[in-house]
């Protein structure tokens, strides 16, 4: 049966009929009393726009709330009444006109908000659906949706945050789920103990809810921790003897590890959290489509190396090759010499001066030394063998079309390592054939970035290994790494000049700080060579 909810409504199921609870709470029998003088009917229309239809209950502040209908625009809202209005409904008409303010898909709407002295009114959002306390009180949710459920709230969150307010009021009862599918945040209170850095934490509480059907109280103290908000009604969290909660991966099995670690980092009062929008920016990454479930058990989908080993057919030649480069350079002065005497011994301007070699210089030993020039990427990839998520796999090819105001970039993390979720990712690069390597330059978004090139011989893509083995076979590093490196300018000179190179890796191991986390952009990549 469908139920509804605004910013200040929770809809819990009794015997078969609908029961809207406001806040997030379980009705009790210490609930105010409800002030019924002049109390509305059923048809009357409010400020001549807004028609009552169903009285659905009270909610445990002794607000009224019916199911109506905006006559004009002839969609369903949810309408809560107070008695009387006046100077006791500036609190609640002040956080609907503050609500009001931030659009956001995961925040439940607010039309509206009246004050008739007798009694005021807020005007909200009607959703089909029930809130996370329901959800869970069928048994704790799958580590996908409650990623998901953390994820939208945290980008709800996000948007209060962006404009300087405070949530003030995340819990399981305030999360709402609605029939189809979508997550919304509703029913912001604040007060002057809010604090983003709570909201931010809530979320932690949020993810641990969902996972373990326990809600941490002690360790993320939340309005919906309290005794007046159903403390009986959410099991408090598993604990140990010194009262430290259980992590949920210690609940229930099958809770991935990085999940378990971000959860747990967030309610850790010792950790600083990141910005609201540096965790939904994470918890995005991390959220899987439902079609891609299977990831879970196969792994990401990778192109990876076939293991041939691709050497170079010079290699044999040992220190020949030496003697011949050195008979080279004495091939191209003399050449060199034989042009300006032509040139100086030509009178005619007319008469481009055309070198020959001497007739007693040997066959094959007059060639010119190579020209160093920008080598062409054949192919460009991202690498990224400690991760389950393709949304970082996109965009490589703006790494080498020479505009270095558009390129690829990372997720944002909230620490340098990426969130401890991986040791690092790479940019795989193909010449097309065996080159002579001068060097590699990378233009980088920002300074601070700890990075390592390497060659290897693993072709990409093939379809039998994955990429954890493509980076084996990337051993051979070149030149020095860099740490924290104060420039945007990285470049690698270090390349063998008797080796000859076609498949190389840029390891990225640290990311730089901006100002809405960890992140790298990799604007440019080029490769100079022969």
């Amino acid at each position: 049966m469908p139920s509804s909810a605004g910013p200040s409504i929770d809809t819990i199921t009794e015997g078969g009929r609908v029961t809207q609870v406001g806040e997030g709470q379980e009705a009790e029998e210490t609930a105010p009393p409800v002030m019924t003088f002049g109390a509305p009917t059923a048809g009357e229309i409010l400020a001549e726009r807004y028609e009552l239809v169903e009285h659905i209950n009270n909610d445990s502040a002794g607000r009224l709330v019916w199911r109506g209908v905006d006559v004009i625009l002839r969609r369903p809202v949810a309408v809560v009444l107070r008695y009387p209005g006046g100077d006791s409904a500036t609190e609640m008409l002040q956080a609907a006109v503050a609500a009001s303010r931030v659009i956001h898909p995961n925040l439940v709407g607010v039309y509206d908000a009246i004050d008739e002295d007798v009694r005021a009114y807020v005007v909200r959002e009607w959703v089909d659906g029930r809130s996370l306390r329901e959800l869970v009180a069928d048994g704790p949710l799958d580590p996908a949706r409650a990623t998901a459920i953390g994820n939208a709230v945290a980008s709800a969150i996000a948007a209060v945050h962006a404009t300087g307010m405070v949530h003030g009021n995340v819990h399981p009862g305030t999360v709402m789920i609605s029939d189809d599918g979508r997550v919304v945040l509703a029913d912001a209170r604040t007060d002057g103990e809010d604090s983003q850095e709570a909201d931010i934490r809530a979320v932690g509480g949020i993810l641990y809810f969902a996972l373990t059907g326990h809600w941490p109280h002690a360790e993320a103290p939340l309005r919906g921790a309290t005794a007046g908000h159903g403390r009986a009604a959410i099991p408090d969290a598993v604990r140990d003897a010194s009262g430290a909660i259980a992590a949920p991966r210690q609940v229930r099995a099958g809770v991935p590890a990085y999940l378990d670690d971000l959860t747990m980092d967030l309610l850790d009062a010792e950790i600083a959290p990141p910005s609201s929008d540096v965790l939904s920016a994470e918890l995005g990454r991390l959220d899987i489509p439902a079609e891609d479930h299977f990831l879970d058990q196969t792994g990401t989908i990778r192109f990876t190396a076939d293991g041939v080993e691709d050497r170079s057919p010079l290699a044999a030649a040992g220190g020949r090759k030496v003697a011949i480069g050195i008979a080279g350079l004495l091939a191209v002065a003399l050449v060199g010499l034989l042009i300006g005497i032509a040139t100086l011994g030509n009178d005619d301007p007319e008469t481009e001066p055309v070198a020959r070699p001497s007739a007693s210089t040997p066959a094959g030993d007059a060639t010119p030394a190579p020209v160093v020039r920008k080598l062409t990427i054949q192919d460009i990839r991202i690498i990224d063998p400690d991760s389950r998520q393709r949304n970082e796999l996109s965009d490589a090819e703006k790494m080498m079309d020479g505009d270095e105001n558009k390129g690829w970039e990372t997720d944002t993390y909230y620490s340098a390592n990426f969130s401890n979720y991986k040791k690092g990712m790479g940019v795989w690069i193909d010449l097309g054939a065996p080159h002579t390597v001068k060097s590699l330059t990378a233009t980088l978004s920002d300074s601070g970035v700890s990075a390592a090139l390497f060659t290897g011989v693993g072709d990409f893509p093939s379809s039998s290994q994955g990429d954890k083995d493509l980076v084996k076979g990337f051993k051979t590093r070149i030149g020095q790494p860099f740490e924290q490196h104060d420039g945007t300018k990285m470049a690698f000179d270090g390349f063998d000049p008797e080796q000859k190179y076609q498949y190389l890796l840029f390891w990225i191991t640290e990311l730089p700080s901006t100002e809405r986390g960890f992140k790298l952009g990799v604007q440019e990549i080029s490769v100079q060579g022969s």
